[in-house]
């Protein structure tokens, strides 16, 4: 009796443990989330902060550049004009609009990675939905996205004319990411399966069996498919 009596409260005290280790880690996990989004939180407040101080200086300068132009103009050297606005225009499209989501990730990961491809001389678009992602964990949503846009950009940086455009939206019961980017050859007609090797500089091999088991995961799907001109890769995550 006394045997049976120690086994139920060993069972008891080993429940107890089992679940007090499950909140234990439940709560590692939030904490280390709060962590990641406050040190989000402070890399997306200096990312503006240097916007506005390249916008402030861009202003700061505005009135002396418009000076020199007009000075080129009422001596009529048109051509000196031209070259100087010219420049002018260049140093301002070296600055690009904070992206703002509300999803506080987000915005970093697309802010990060876009700006990255600018810099290659990547052109981009981007329409972005103010969307939560809740379903997924943070870790697995980086990774899809981080995925999604690294293969656009390698994909895109041997190409003579590259282009990429992000669109995150919802369809029906779906919160959807559409990545896609400029292509001057088919890409599935020699590698349909989109094996990574590294004979093949499209680079559109990477990730990809992540971005699948990431959707399949959350009971989402992928793909991947040609459309006048871009390769098009697409997540969906039900809601």
């Amino acid at each position: 009796m006394n045997g049976k009596k120690l086994q139920v409260e060993y069972d008891a005290l080993t429940e107890r443990y089992n679940r007090l280790l499950g909140e234990k880690a439940a709560t590692e996990y939030e904490l280390l989330e709060l962590k990641a989004n406050a040190e989000e939180l402070a890399r997306q407040d200096e990312e503006i902060h240097r916007l506005h101080e390249s916008i402030r200086s861009i202003k700061h300068d505005m009135k002396n550049h418009l000076m020199v132009i007009a000075s080129y103009l009422n001596g009529g050297d048109i051509e000196a004009a031209k070259a100087y606005t010219s420049k002018i225009l260049d140093k301002l499209n070296t600055v690009h609009s904070y992206i703002e989501t509300g999803n506080s990730l987000m915005n970093h990961i697309l802010n990060v990675k876009l700006n990255s491809a600018r810099g290659k001389g990547i052109a981009v678009k981007a329409e972005i939905e103010n969307l939560s992602f809740a379903k997924m964990e943070s870790i697995d949503f980086s990774a899809l996205l981080s995925n999604m846009l690294d293969n656009a950009v390698e994909a895109s940086e041997n190409e003579i004319s590259p282009e990429i455009s992000v669109l995150i939206s919802h369809h029906r019961s779906y919160e959807t990411i559409l990545v896609k980017n400029r292509i001057s050859r088919p890409i599935l007609a020699s590698n349909p399966y989109l094996a990574s090797t590294k004979s093949d500089n499209t680079a559109h091999g990477l990730g990809v069996s992540q971005i699948r088991s990431i959707c399949e995961k959350y009971g989402g799907m992928s793909d991947f498919y040609e459309e006048d001109g871009y390769f098009c890769a697409v997540s969906f995550i039900p809601v």
